[in-house]
């Protein structure tokens, strides 16, 4: 048996009542969620418009709770910049669309915030696992990212696996998020393939208890990676 991280079940607000936000992360911090993801798209690389630097500010007046940015855009290495400036505690790009993956994980970690690297569905881990040494996530999209609410692909498994195993390997301390279609009915696949941080926007915010729905959902996922066949 492999032993354990302690996993994470951080909820997109993508998903919540903006209306209602300051009640929605009071909900999610009940539920023990230390963190929130602000998920920033473009509409050029994914064909849909969010969120800007704007939320992670208004979010870090109203909530301790720590912010987890995931930029889903053509030019991540301008993006970035303005989300560390808004306070972002985490940020994470895309490797498709950026030219030095390496210098931009060195420069936001230089600027004091967490960096992480993410590929779709479709892209191969192959490109990430050089880069793993220097990311402190690595964001599997266990959908094609766009748009909230898609169903699980679990087609993404055995990528999920392929990086938990790289990652161990090498003794890293970059930990392995997923984000996409996570419920209570994914969301043990997806921990038991070696993911330790899970994203979930409807999963959460589209329950009628989402404080119940964390507690729930983290509990299931810590099982199931600890039981993971090492």
């Amino acid at each position: 048996m492999t032993a354990a991280r302690t996993v994470e079940v951080v909820p997109s607000l993508l998903a919540a009542d903006l209306s209602r936000l300051p009640a929605e992360l009071r909900r999610v911090q009940e539920g023990g969620a230390e963190w929130v993801t602000v998920d920033v798209m473009d509409g050029h690389f994914v064909p849909n418009l969010s969120f800007g630097p704007d939320l992670v500010r208004l979010v870090k007046r109203l909530s301790p709770l720590r912010l987890d940015v995931h930029l889903m855009v053509t030019n991540p290495e301008t993006v970035a910049p303005w989300f560390v400036k808004a306070g972002a505690d985490r940020v994470i790009f895309h490797l498709e669309a950026c030219g030095d993956a390496r210098s931009l994980l060195r420069a936001l970690r230089a600027q004091g915030v967490a960096a992480g690297v993410a590929v779709k569905p479709g892209t191969s881990a192959d490109g990430i696992f050089p880069l793993l040494a220097e990311a402190d996530i690595a964001l599997v999209m266990t959908v094609e990212p766009g748009f909230g609410g898609a169903a699980f692909l679990s087609e993404t498994l055995p990528k999920i696996s392929a990086v938990r195993r790289a990652l161990d390997a090498g003794g890293l301390p970059c930990r392995l998020q997923v984000d996409g279609g996570i419920n209570l009915e994914t969301v043990e696949a997806a921990a038991g393939a070696g993911a330790e941080v899970l994203i979930a926007g409807a999963g959460v915010f589209g329950t009628p208890d989402p404080a119940g729905t964390i507690r729930t959902l983290r509990a299931k996922a810590q099982a199931a990676y600890s039981g993971r066949a090492g």
